[in-house]
């Protein structure tokens, strides 16, 4: 009858400027498409590149390598018979555009640049691509000299198109135009346009992935169609994990689904279809509204069925329910693939984490038993990219990896820095869990060294400074608690070069951080300290969120230690203890809870709330809990902290992002990192509605007054009197608390 259609689309786990990996997975994307019966395959966004190459974009180089992979694309075997559809940077009269390149059989078809681009959040767009803004035009585009000597073509359609073939007709999106009100499938579809395709390198975030879902399966609930969803996987060489989920929809319904998080580089979606499907939804739902534009879509035929003449004994793919992980599963899964992709690809031999005993560092340890056990599975599965590399990682041509446990021994090694003020507690806790994971652990001691450094300071300067419990300043507190915090980075770096040297194997492990989103926003940790490390999995992860994955874990990986580390009070145990207990908590030192700073957060990140408008919004969020005027100290208290610590964001370690509230100002959060941290103005109009304009006055006489200000900072309160903020912010980077 010729109306069934077998299309292919797939995840890749390309990487940035791996002209020769990318290649082979296009290549193997293709070819089991083609097994499949597929006559279209799609890939996922700027795929012969790499969608992370960034600044990269810039250079000739990059240009001339994607074109030097398609002629190879163009000339292979496996490319003929099939319609392939790649996305790589192409330039147009001196513009770069992020396209898609459609070809068959060596010949190009069309060059479809994007229109709508992603220049928001992790994204820059607009930094390095021009948005093809013409619509409903397409021009001619001279192909390179290399590639017309395979094409025998000297010009292209290049623009706003759609290709129409012998049965059907096929219109292209690409990732953030599916986002934009405007969609281009919405007039494609009015058009008559029955297949539509999205290349994608959308990242995951946590609870995000029904947005995407929801998203594709409205697209053609609203007008028919056939919609194929191709998308990056893995971590691209950067912060964040591109998380698949390719799929198949037509008229509203899912019919095929790949993983989400998945260990397999290459992952093809294959679905056969029933065009006639499209046509009788089209014909009762859509009827009156299939009308020619004054300026209709400018169609490239191309001699070419996607069907046959005698497919009635075809079958059709029936729709499926889409299953969703659970945030839990989420972080268990997605920060573990990147942790993976990050060490195949970096060299290393394994991963080092100072083990506290805490919520933070125990997350951070799970996430890595995760990954361990996802590798185990995969090698069980027969994935055999997989086995080769944790041999490289683990250096033995012979090793095959058994349970997540023993995998964890060879690559995961914890350690436990103990000193003074540290308690058999968290000792023990750190210890207990390290034995159910598998790690390899060892508990050093840092008092020798905290000891050796003061005694060079007491040499110099003929002081020995005190804690705040022996009588000692704010200021001798504080620098005696980032000395220990500092000595931890130290040997945490020490350990990971030389400890398998030690041990008589090769290679040198990367350091894991273990700081949460939480205390990232508020800057509530030592500059270069133990958050101070190679890569972080939690970076993006508030600690509501941490306290919920780790009671997953309890029952998921059968780790009771878990329970007693939930229990406990989160602390940094960096000042003496009080008969052998802790007395110092971080949510005391930060005043206020991580619940509460999780609320925060959102509200000053993606609500764009500034000190005012946060106010108005939490007396009301808040408003059974707390008074106005307890809110506005809350408030207030958030941004000096915020504000006096936003320098610490320029060395926040790269971290796997989890929250759209991520305050990394490498990438993510580009504001100041030098602030009036009195908010005079702002903090006033706080005062006014809080406690009443006669106060609010009475507070502003006060300001020149000397005033202390107790303020969770450096893992430790520190009072501050009369400074002015250039002087604050000089003294806090001199002291990097």
């Amino acid at each position: 009858m010729g109306r069934k259609v077998t299309l292919a689309t797939c995840s890749l786990n390309q990487w940035a400027l791996d002209f020769e990996g990318n290649l082979e997975r296009i290549l193997k994307s293709i070819e089991i498409a083609k097994a499949h019966g597929a006559k279209y395959r799609l890939g996922p966004e700027l795929e012969i590149c790499g969608y992370g190459c960034a600044d990269h974009f810039y250079e000739s180089d990059t240009l001339l390598h994607s074109f030097q992979v398609l002629r190879k694309l163009l000339e292979s075997a496996v490319t003929q018979d099939i319609i392939c559809d790649v996305g790589m940077p192409i330039m147009h009269h001196n513009v770069r555009y992020n396209c898609r390149v459609l070809f068959l059989n060596r010949k190009i078809l069309l060059i479809r640049p994007k229109m709508v681009m992603a220049n928001h959040g992790n994204y820059r767009e607009l930094r390095w691509f021009s948005p093809w803004n013409q619509l409903r035009n397409v021009e001619e585009y001279f192909l390179p000299r290399m590639i017309q000597e395979v094409t025998g073509q000297v010009t292209v359609p290049f623009g706003d198109c759609v290709l129409s073939t012998k049965d059907t007709c096929i219109g292209t999106e690409i990732c953030e135009e599916l986002w934009n009100p405007r969609s281009p499938h919405i007039q494609m579809g009015l058009e008559g346009v029955e297949i539509f395709t999205n290349s994608s390198a959308s990242h995951h975030e946590l609870r995000k992935a029904d947005q995407r879902v929801n998203l594709i399966k409205s697209a053609t609930t609203k007008s028919g169609g056939i919609y194929l969803y191709a998308n990056q996987r893995g971590c691209d060489g950067d912060r964040v994990y591109y998380d698949g989920c390719a799929m198949v929809v037509i008229n509203g319904d899912i019919v095929a689904q790949g993983a989400q998080f998945s260990l397999n580089d290459v992952e093809v979606i294959t679905a056969t279809l029933d065009l006639e499907d499209v046509r009788s939804y089209r014909g009762e739902v859509c009827q009156p509204n299939m009308e020619r534009e004054p300026k209709p879509c400018h169609r490239v035929k191309v001699d070419f069925s996607f069907s046959s003449g005698d497919d009635i004994f075809l079958p059709t793919h029936q729709p499926i329910t889409w299953h969703f992980h659970t945030p839990e599963e989420e972080i268990s899964l997605g920060p573990a693939c990147w942790l993976w992709d990050y060490l195949r690809r970096s060299g290393q031999a394994g991963f080092l984490l100072p083990l506290s005993g805490g919520v933070d560092s125990s997350s951070t340890a799970c996430i890595v038993h995760s990954m361990c056990t996802l590798l185990c599975q995969a090698v069980k599965d027969g994935n055999g990219q997989v086995l080769e590399d944790v041999r490289r990682v683990v250096g033995d041509d012979s090793y095959h990896p058994q349970h997540p446990g023993e995998l964890c021994a060879r690559i995961f090694t914890t350690c436990y820095m103990a000193s003074e003020n540290s308690s058999e507690d968290t000792c023990s806790r750190a210890r207990e869990l390290a034995n159910q994971i598998g790690s390899t652990h060892m508990n050093i001691n840092i008092d020798m060294a905290v000891k050796g450094i003061l005694g060079i300071f007491s040499v110099v300067t003929g002081r020995w400074p005190q804690f705040r419990a022996n009588g000692g300043s704010h200021r001798e507190n504080l620098a005696l608690q980032n000395v220990q915090a500092r000595v931890r980075m130290v040997l945490a770096y020490l350990f990971a070069q030389l400890s398998l040297w030690a041990r008589g194997k090769p290679g040198g492990l990367l350091v894991l951080g273990s700081a949460n989103v939480d205390e990232s926003l508020t800057g509530y940790f030592t500059k270069y300290d133990c958050s101070s490390a190679d890569i972080n999995p939690i970076g993006g992860i508030s600690k509501e969120d941490l306290k919920s994955f780790l009671l997953y874990c309890v029952e998921q990986f059968q780790l009771p230690a878990l329970r007693s580390i939930l229990s406990a009070p989160p602390t940094a145990e960096l000042e003496p203890l009080t008969d052998g207990q802790v007395s110092q908590t971080d949510e005391a030192d930060m005043g206020m809870t991580y619940t509460e700073l999780s609320v925060i957060g959102r509200l000053r990140k993606i609500s764009k709330c500034g000190p005012f408008s946060m106010f108005c919004k939490l007396i009301h969020m808040w408003k059974d809990a707390l008074s106005p005027t307890e809110v506005a100290q809350k408030v207030k208290h958030f941004f000096r902290m915020y504000s006096m610590n936003r320098h610490k964001m320029t060395t926040v370690t790269p971290s796997y992002h989890a929250e759209s509230y991520s305050p990394d100002d490498n990438r993510f959060d580009l504001r100041p990192f030098l602030y009036n941290t009195r908010w005079t103005w702002q903090f006033r109009c706080i005062d006014q509605v809080a406690i009443g304009e006669g106060v609010a006055k009475a507070n502003a006489s006060d300001a020149n007054d000397d005033q202390t200000l107790a303020i969770g900072y450096g893992r430790s309160r520190v009072a501050l009197g009369r400074s002015n903020s250039f002087e604050l912010q000089q003294s806090t980077r001199l002291q990097g608390s």
